[in-house]
């Protein structure tokens, strides 16, 4: 109803303005200047209005302001024609209405000033002091903004047409400052137009005129005469004297972001201290984050943009007035939201970053300030505060792409302590984020504590949370990958000091729950078997410490692994065994490298008891065995024939074959005639055939089966024995090739068998060498009768 009626009044309204401009362009027209006069007053009047609401009003005084003009230049062209410009500013003052007569006093006035007939300081000094007559808040603040329209042209400031000396520039400047004054108090009395239950709409209507009264600072901040001197003596005090003193909200935001904006960097700069100064002052409920942001960023972006500048920051020593400011602020307002002060040092520190990006003192000291004021909250529990707190910890990492350099901070992980679990572990994926993507290498050990502490959210459980907590595994992987991805970045070629290293890498990575430590141990595993074979190849006691040889390394490891071994990863601590083994082969460290032998297959008996675990297990033990070098005869014997044993005992008996067929290959070694004993390679094949024969005839007393598993085990059977061939071993003979071949001829005859590729490509293999020419390889394939091969 409210919005319909407004149409109306705005229509009415509307339509008598349009009226009376038709009626004063005529008289215009016919050069009848009481006419025009008349009608322009009777147009003029709508704007005496309280109906309308200010956005409609806003409408109307559009339109009437556009009819003036034509006014504005009938009052030009009467005093070419010479009528007195005097007598036109005196007649216009016979107006009856107060607010038609000082419109028509501007648009003369402005005339007049053109003229030059009289001082234009006093016609200046009139105008703005006669609108005073005018104390309705919504009518004399467009009235004023009429007056700042009309006469921004014409105000005597150096480099215009009607420039004076020094002290007629002042007067312009006066009468900005004066029209300025008035402007906000009327606009900060608006607020108290009406009924208190319309307060919200009154304020979103302020809000939207509020331009109106910062257009005065533009034309300050446009005035030629405004130097640096003027600007602190004068200019800023008595705005902000205005700005505290209104004691409004919505004002004080608006006027002070409009400050920041309008005058120049190096005003701000110089005028520092005055400018924060005022902050405090302002209301508890304003915004002071946006004001100060505000400042900050555009501080920032001109020590970016202009190098010459930088002494200045320096000069005036922004960094302290600014870190002192905030402090006074956080200090006045108790009710500052967390967000809003953490917002307050995240543009202070990105002032810093970009002014002061070497000195660390500086950004530490900021990182400090941050955390006084968290010190009073405890952990945030607000999202937005996080994100900032998140925010203002990434711009150090943006800034200098180097951890190392976080790691000099103190006040970093101060800070981080305050987020919660799950944006801790976020923050801790950024820092590691940045050491893989900026390659960044972390080469002492006191850095790998700093760094641990930083990421420790990853490492382990905080207070009150256990791994039995719900969480999400996807991203629990990818949070331990990311750890392990690190480890390998903790590195140093210095000999003495990467065990230390591995040392504080291990104490951290141990301090994690049973479901991390099968994702982080591995990688430690590994950097310190690197280490290990890298030691080798150096002097023979290059290490100064017996903490440091590859004995103790290994000592630790058979510790660590021997953890993740109680956190029920039996199979990767024995994967790990058996690799740690390898590295004490090439160390020649027999001792040790049977230690390791013995805990995994303590392992594999004890924890290993699924079969197909069984298998994979016990091929790995195989290969591992197979190529160590270290062993004594005894030593060897003893774990060979374990593992043989284990071989037997697999629950499948394929399994079984195969795994037997593959103990041959610890009979045989290329490296030394010592690790070849060809009648125990025959020995393992003949066991495995007859497992092979056992599984045969348990396929041929199925009713219905196929043959298929048992034949394709002897076809492999016969490749293992043209293996043990081809390398020499002299109890592998062509008789005994030729009868496995026999039996895998009748058996395929038997039953379809699903092996034909696999045996045919065997048979074109063994007819391929048989024609070879280069004699030896050829001899041997020789003894083979192969009239049975179709």
């Amino acid at each position: 109803m409210i919005a319909d009626d407004d149409e109306k009044w705005l229509a009415a309204a509307t339509a008598a303005v349009k009226q009376n401009a038709f009626y004063m362009q005529r008289a215009i027209d016919s050069n009848n200047l009481k006419d025009a006069l008349k009608f322009s007053a009777q147009m003029l009047g709508e704007l005496r209005t309280s109906k309308l609401s200010p956005h409609k009003y806003y409408e109307l005084y559009i339109r009437a302001s556009d009819e003036l003009r034509s006014l504005e230049m009938f009052f030009r062209d009467e005093t070419a024609r010479g009528c007195s410009i005097a007598e036109l500013y005196e007649l216009v003052q016979h107006a009856g209405n107060i607010l038609p007569r000082l419109y028509l006093l501007c648009t003369i006035g402005s005339v007049y000033i053109k003229s030059k007939d009289v001082a234009a300081k006093d016609i200046l000094k009139d105008l703005v002091e006669m609108c005073r007559a005018v104390q309705h808040p919504l009518r004399g603040l467009f009235l004023r903004s009429y007056l700042a329209q009309v006469t921004r042209d014409k105000l005597p400031s150096i480099g215009s047409e009607l420039e004076g000396d020094t002290e007629t520039h002042m007067d312009a400047l006066e009468f900005v400052l004066q029209n300025f004054t008035e402007m906000n108090k009327l606009w900060v009395r608006m607020q108290h137009q009406g009924p208190t239950r319309e307060k919200e709409k009154r304020e979103k209507e302020r809000n939207e005129l509020r331009d109106l009264v910062g257009k005065n600072l533009h034309i300050l901040g446009q005035l030629e005469g405004v130097d640096l001197v003027v600007y602190r003596d004068t200019v800023l005090p008595r705005i902000l004297e205005q700005v505290v003193n209104c004691k409004d909200e919505l004002a004080q935001c608006y006027l002070m972001d409009c400050i920041i904006q309008v005058f120049p960097d190096d005003f701000h700069l110089q005028t520092l201290d005055v400018l924060l100064g005022a902050c405090p002052q302002l209301q508890p409920s304003v915004d002071i984050k946006t004001v100060l942001s505000g400042l900050m960023e555009r501080l920032s972006n001109y020590a970016a943009s202009s190098v010459e500048a930088l002494p200045n920051f320096l000069q005036v020593d922004a960094f302290s007035k600014l870190n002192h400011a905030i402090g006074k602020v956080v200090e006045a307002q108790v009710d500052l939201p967390a967000s809003s002060s953490v917002t307050l040092y995240l543009f202070l520190l990105k002032f810093t970053l970009h002014v002061h990006s070497d000195r660390l003192d500086y950004v530490d000291q900021v990182l400090g300030s941050c955390v006084s004021q968290l010190s009073a909250t405890g952990k945030l529990c607000d999202d937005k505060a996080s994100k900032q707190i998140v925010a203002f910890l990434s711009a150090p990492l943006e800034k200098f792409n180097d951890v190392v350099t976080i790691l000099k901070l103190t006040n970093y992980p101060r800070v981080m302590e305050y987020l919660d679990h799950d944006t801790n572990k976020a923050m801790a994926i950024i820092i590691i984020q940045s050491i893989l993507k900026n390659d960044t290498r972390i080469a002492t050990a006191d850095e790998v504590d700093a760094l641990f502490e930083l990421i420790k959210g990853l490492i382990k459980d905080f207070d009150g949370l256990t791994d039995n907590d719900e969480i999400d595994e996807e991203d629990f992987q990818e949070e331990q990958n990311s750890v392990a991805r690190l480890v390998h970045f903790l590195y140093n070629d210095d000999p003495e000091e990467m065990p230390k290293i591995i040392f504080r890498i291990r104490k951290h990575i141990l301090t994690g729950g049973p479901k991390r430590l099968p994702l982080t141990i591995p990688p430690l595993v590994f950097s310190a078997l690197k280490l290990i074979r890298r030691m080798r190849g150096g002097d023979e006691n290059p290490f100064g410490d017996d903490t440091s040889t590859p004995q103790k390394i290994l000592q630790l490891l058979t510790e660590t692994v021997e953890v993740l071994a109680d956190a029920s990863a039996s199979e990767l601590a024995l994967r790990l065994y058996l690799q740690c083994a390898q590295a004490a082969n090439d160390c020649e460290l027999e001792t040790v490298a049977y230690e390791f032998f013995t805990k995994a297959y303590l392992l594999y008996e004890e924890e290993i008891s699924d079969s197909k675990a069984q298998v994979t297990a016990l091929r790995l033990i195989i290969g591992t065995l197979q190529r160590m070098r270290v062993f004594n005869v005894e030593n060897r014997d003893i774990l060979t024939h374990k593992a043989t044993g284990y071989s037997a005992k697999l629950l499948k008996k394929p399994d079984q074959c195969r795994a037997v067929y593959e103990c041959a290959h610890l009979y045989w070694a290329e490296e030394g005639e010592n690790l070849k004993d060809g009648e125990r390679v025959v020995l393992c094949l003949k066991r495995a055939q007859k497992i092979a024969d056992a599984v045969q005839k348990m396929a041929n007393a199925s009713r219905g089966a196929s043959s298929t598993g048992s034949v394709s085990l002897y076809v492999e059977l016969l490749n293992k024995y043209l293996y043990f061939l081809e390398k020499g071993n002299p109890q592998v003979t062509g008789e005994t090739i030729q009868s496995l071949a026999e039996l895998i001829r009748s058996e395929t005859k038997k039953a379809e068998s699903g092996a034909g590729t696999f045996i045919t490509s065997t048979l074109r293999y063994m007819e391929f060498q048989r024609q070879q020419e280069d004699g030896g390889m050829s001899e041997k394939y020789q003894k083979i009768k192969m009239e049975w091969f179709e």
